[in-house]
């Protein structure tokens, strides 16, 4: 790879770049890179272990950058990076939104922020503040606070102001709306084609109510909206970036891409014109992938610096969204390296209280009359089988279900993994059933064997852990999320070893 001769302007372009990378440790690219201006770095999943060897990875960032951006999606439910192991022991959006109380909202969000900051993480990207309109979405689903326009703009809202009052950086996301998609935008360029009337005052609205909560920044998504901008999908859209979101809503925050290598953003182009296009368009900082090598990076730095040469991109443009992400980094001075004992026992003071009990958890979940007949015949055995099906790519490999549970129980819990495709389970005579599974209604092999199994005239009830069908017909009990919390909850409530739902 050929050096720039102009470190000024690769240091604006490395102030605007939040690479992942593989591990547990910062590569030494990583902490160069660092210490030459680059804004900070994206964490997922495998890059977290436990709380002690997050808080010494991020202490190297922050020795390497005083104020770098460590960022990680920590949703609090279904995606979660803190918990990524074991499963987050917080409750949801999709379950925050059906107790309505947006003082609990506050609360949840209060509490991973207090978790982030004692690992000196700086900025949450979250919360979801998309309204999950289209039951066959695959992405959104459970990590929307619900369908309807109010309740999200209040919870995100409330999340917001939770989540900021510890110090962290909450981000909005995805603007301008992705809960009315029927695709993924990590699989493909979803459409959502609805009139400009409808967007304002359904999509729009929860991010209105976030830019007045004070949101430190707002992602953009991949998908297109033709009644906003026909040509070029929301995160490389000046229309949609600077005349609406900059222009009539007013945001003077930090523009975030979702990252970049998701193939609605570069699965044509490919990341580093993904990453001009999305600058030229208003967007300051820009998450690369979850797996960043050095040569990618490099390639990247110097194809902007290229762009900029040659007049694709403005330096101007380029030098007002790396002033933007140093305010943003510099703004939480607080969050840097809470290492001393002191800052420890000041982090346990101020923690808000625990997340609720597995009863109330339970209280937001739907049931049918046969799940109550059901729960009713608790002198009965019990078996439980587990769907494995997989999650979409922003919740990943994360334990789920009772089967992730199980051992959290005194005494012999039968749960048995199995698969849609493969032969049908036997079920004993006398025997109460639960099929658990999430997304069920999406799956044509799931939905099939549902069928089956009911044509048997067994003691069945069915559990769908995601977002229910538009009619709900499907599943006899829905949860609406399928966190370590909610999974323990609905462990409890199959086998009789708390109370039902409230």
């Amino acid at each position: 790879m050929r050096a720039s001769k102009d470190s000024a302007l690769r240091g604006l372009v490395s102030g605007t770049l939040l690479p992942g990378f593989s591990g547990t440790r910062a590569p030494d690219w990583i902490l160069a890179e660092l210490r030459n201006g680059l804004a900070g770095v994206c964490l997922f999943g495998s890059n977290v272990v436990s709380g002690e060897q997050l808080r010494k990875l991020a202490s190297s960032l922050h020795n390497a950058r005083p104020g770098a951006v460590i960022a990680l999606d920590e949703e609090g439910g279904d995606v979660t990076r803190l918990h990524y192991a074991a499963g987050s022991p917080h409750p949801g959006n999709a379950v925050l939104g059906r107790w309505d109380r947006q003082a609990e909202t506050y609360s949840s969000a209060e509490a991973i922020g207090a978790e982030l900051r004692l690992s000196g993480c700086t900025m949450n990207l979250a919360p979801v503040v998309d309204i999950n309109s289209n039951p066959e979405n695959p992405v959104i689903g459970v990590r929307s606070f619900g369908s309807a326009p109010a309740l999200v703009a209040g919870h995100g809202a409330a999340w917001i102001r939770g989540l900021q009052s510890t110090g962290t950086s909450a981000c909005a996301k995805h603007f301008p709306g992705h809960g009315d998609t029927g695709q993924d935008s990590h699989l493909s360029l979803p459409v959502l084609d609805a009139p400009l009337e409808l967007l304002h005052t359904r999509e729009l609205a929860p991010f209105r109510a976030a830019i007045a909560a004070g949101t430190a920044a707002i992602m953009t998504s991949h998908i297109l909206v033709p009644a906003l901008d026909a040509l070029n999908p929301a995160t490389f859209s000046r229309a949609i970036l600077q005349d609406l979101l900059r222009g009539d809503l007013g945001f003077t925050g930090v523009v975030v891409t979702d990252a970049l290598d998701m193939y609605g953003a570069s699965g044509e182009s490919g990341v580093p014109q993904a990453a001009i296009r999305a600058l030229a368009a208003g967007c300051d900082l820009l998450c690369l992938g979850s797996d960043t090598t050095e040569e990618e990076f490099t390639t990247i730095v110097e194809r902007i610096m290229d762009a900029v040469a040659a007049g694709e991109l403005s330096r101007d443009r380029l030098g007002q969204a790396a002033e933007r992400v140093s305010r943003l980094s510099g703004s939480t001075p607080a969050q840097q390296q809470p290492d001393s004992r002191q800052e420890h026992q000041q982090a346990r003071r101020t923690e808000p209280p625990a997340p609720p009990a597995t009863k109330a958890v339970a209280a937001a979940f739907s049931l049918s009359a046969a799940a109550r007949t059901w729960l009713g015949r608790s002198d009965a055995p019990t078996r439980i089988l587990q769907l494995d099906t997989l999650a979409n790519m922003a919740v990943g490999h994360v334990p789920w279900g009772p089967a992730s549970v199980a051992g959290d129980l005194p005494g012999q819990v039968d749960v048995e993994v199995v698969r849609s495709d493969g032969p049908l389970p036997r079920v004993p005579a006398g025997t109460r059933t639960a099929l658990v599974g999430r997304g069920l209604h999406l799956q044509p092999s799931s939905r099939t064997l549902v069928r089956e199994l009911r044509r048997q005239e067994l003691d069945l009830i069915v559990v769908e852990m995601g977002w229910p069908s538009a009619d709900g017909s499907l599943a006899d009990i829905c949860t609406f999320g399928a966190s370590q919390l909610v999974s323990g909850a609905l462990l409890q409530m199959l086998t009789g070893t708390a109370g039902g739902a409230e």
